[in-house]
This record gives C-alpha cells, sequence and structure tokens, in this order.
C-alpha cells in the first residue's frame, strides 16, 4: 500500500469521542406507545463541554441514560471510540441532581465505593479518592457523614465520586438543580474548573440556559414531542465567562428565542399594551 493510501486510510478510521447516530427511543405507557426520541445524530469531541437544553418531556435524560448504557432497546446506534455501547461501564460516570450519597459512609468511602470494580491495591485506591477530595476542595472533610455537610458540598463529593474511576465521559443530569442560587453558581464555576483540569469530556443536561451557555462549548437544543435536536450552537471561544457579557446575553437570547420562551414574553408584553376591555376572555 502507497504511503499516499496508508494515510487516507488512517484518516477514514478516527471518530469522534462519541457518535450518536439515527437514534430513536418509544416507551410503552398505558398500552400506548410513546416516541421519546427521534432520529438524534450528535458527535462529541474529546475534551468537549456540550450542553443540552430543551422543555420537560423533550428526552434529555432519557439521551443521557442510552449513552451511559442503561438502556440498549432503541433504533440507531451509539458508539464510543468507534464502539457501540452495550452496557455500563467505568469509562462513563454521571451525577444526578441528587447526590445519592450513601449516609452510613463516610466521604471518603462514599468516593471509595466506585472503585469496587477497580483493581489496585487499597493504599492505591486510597490516593486516587484523596486525590479527588483534593480536587473538589474537600479534603479536609473526609471523615464527615453526608448529613454533616452542606447541599452543595455533598454535590462536590457525588462528583468526586463520578471522577475518580478516571471515566472518559462525564454525564450531567441537572447536578445543580436543587441548589439555591448562590450555591448554584459558585458550583458552576467549580464544575467548570474540575472538568478543564481532568480534560473530561462533558455532556450536560440542564434547564437553566444560563447555565448551559456558561459552561458549554455548544449548546444542543432540544424540542418536544417526540423529542430531536432543533438546533445546535457554537459557543465562541472568545466569548467572555461574564454573564454581563454583551455577546454572552445575545448567544442565551438566542437560545431562549429558540425555547420559544422570548416569544412568549413578546406576545405577553404585546398583551399588556392591550387595553383590559379589548382583551379577549
Amino acid at each position: 500500500m502507497s504511503s499516499l493510501a496508508q494515510t487516507f486510510d488512517s484518516d477514514a478510521v478516527k471518530h469522534p469521542l462519541l457518535r450518536i447516530q439515527d437514534v430513536s427511543k418509544a416507551f410503552i405507557v398505558s398500552d400506548r406507545r410513546v416516541q421519546a426520541l427521534s432520529h438524534v445524530d450528535l458527535d462529541v469531541e474529546q475534551g468537549e463541554f456540550v450542553s443540552i437544553v430543551g422543555a420537560s418531556g423533550c428526552g434529555k435524560s432519557t439521551l443521557l441514560r442510552l449513552i451511559l448504557g442503561l438502556d440498549t432497546d432503541y433504533e440507531g446506534a451509539i458508539r464510543l471510540e468507534g464502539r457501540r455501547i452495550e452496557r455500563p461501564g467505568l469509562d462513563r460516570s454521571i451525577v444526578f441532581q441528587e447526590h445519592r450519597l450513601l449516609p452510613w459512609l463516610t466521604v471518603e468511602a462514599n468516593v471509595g465505593a466506585a472503585l469496587r470494580q477497580i483493581k489496585g491495591s487499597g493504599a492505591e485506591k486510597r490516593a486516587r479518592v484523596e486525590a479527588q477530595l483534593h480536587l473538589v476542595g474537600l479534603q479536609s472533610f473526609a471523615k464527615a457523614y453526608p448529613a454533616q455537610l452542606s447541599g452543595g458540598m455533598a454535590q462536590r463529593v457525588a462528583i468526586a465520586r463520578a471522577l475518580v474511576t478516571n471515566p472518559k465521559f462525564l454525564l450531567l443530569d441537572e447536578p445543580l438543580g436543587a441548589l439555591d442560587a448562590l450555591t448554584r453558581l459558585r458550583l458552576q464555576d467549580e464544575l467548570l474548573r474540575i472538568v478543564r483540569n481532568r480534560g473530561a469530556t462533558a455532556i450536560l443536561v440542564t434547564h437553566d440556559v444560563d447555565e448551559a451557555v456558561y459552561l458549554g462549548d455548544r449548546i444542543v437544543i432540544m424540542s418536544p414531542h417526540p423529542g430531536r435536536i432543533a438546533s445546535v450552537l457554537p459557543v465562541p471561544k472568545e466569548m467572555s465567562r461574564d454573564r454581563s457579557d454583551p455577546a454572552f446575553l445575545r448567544l442565551r437570547d438566542d437560545v431562549l428565542t429558540r425555547l420559544g420562551v422570548n416569544k412568549a414574553a413578546a406576545v405577553y408584553d404585546r398583551l399588556l399594551e392591550i387595553p383590559n376591555e379589548q382583551r379577549v376572555h
């Protein structure tokens, strides 16, 4: 084979880290077929942080379950590094909205529980747990129990637990949704720092458009009934992470408009301008 042919052949087998191809998923609910996802296509490159936004019921969390390998009954294909995902694996970890820590275990034991299927000595595993707790800033709380932690601290433990197995993919299903507004803003910075520090690839599902724009390299907008990708917006690399930056606000408003939020607000504003006696009741 010529060197040119070898080069072409080598290029031909390159894949994105994750490839979702023509994926459709249906459920049977009360003897009725409900189409949750319809012909979803998405590639995710190594090191990307992809935010997925959309109304409730558009299939965001269902898509994460398929990527995680918890459900293989679907049409199409989901491939990680070119190999079809057929079951859960240590190369993928997930953080849910609830931290799901075991209350009878300490912080370090909760993180270490994720290493039960990992080969290695006790000392090696303790070192990995210690490194992750240091990464999330909780090394001094290693002996604490979940009940002794704030909500934000508990979520940081959950993130440490997800990262301790060195996954290729970090899946985030509304991980900050249950937190108060100030803690959520702080943890967005923490999450961005942690993911960048690890060079991880992440997919975030969120209802918070500001959060999606702040954290994402790309924003995937899904529409419901059935769930499908309506558009994908890149976040400009030069755009400031300052939420008051005009470029940030323009992109956020673009996402809101595509979700129909700004359109609804504009209609409401026009209604307010109509005298009450002229409105249709």
